[in-house]
């Protein structure tokens, strides 16, 4: 089996709801997904996937939909603030957590075609989420 992964960093901020931690209120983050494709076998010209590909599909997809945006639980009852102010949102149907996050990016690159095993989502220097289809 043969692995390439591609790292995308990007700026969000979000809350969680339901949650009686800090991370309850409003706050940024500096994230970085790591997502990993992965072929049984080399393409024709001795790749997994180019690079480059990944970059423009998902990085380019990060960048229209997450990057510097906040991204927030439908629900959440400061989207009708933020909306009135023509703020730049991402709505989720679920927690804004690292571990929903990652799962979202996987799912964009795999409506892109690519072959991925994982992604994972580090929003902090020493914490990250892993989602696995």
């Amino acid at each position: 089996m043969f692995y390439v992964s591609r790292e995308i960093d990007f700026c969000y901020g979000h809350r969680l709801l339901n949650y009686e931690g800090k991370c309850r209120h409003l706050h940024g983050r500096n994230g970085r997904a790591v997502i990993k494709i992965g072929a049984e076998q080399l393409d024709h010209r001795g790749m997994v996937v180019d690079f480059k590909d990944v970059k423009v599909a998902v990085a380019g997809w990060i960048d229209d939909n997450l990057d510097h945006r906040m991204l927030l639980h439908r629900e959440d009852p400061v989207v009708e603030y933020f909306q009135s102010q023509n703020e730049p949102l991402y709505l989720l149907d679920e927690n804004p957590t690292a571990e929903n996050i990652a799962k979202l990016i996987f799912q964009v690159g795999v409506d892109h075609g690519f072959p991925i095993i994982e992604v994972d989502l580090w929003e902090t220097p020493h914490c990250f989420a892993t989602y696995a289809g």
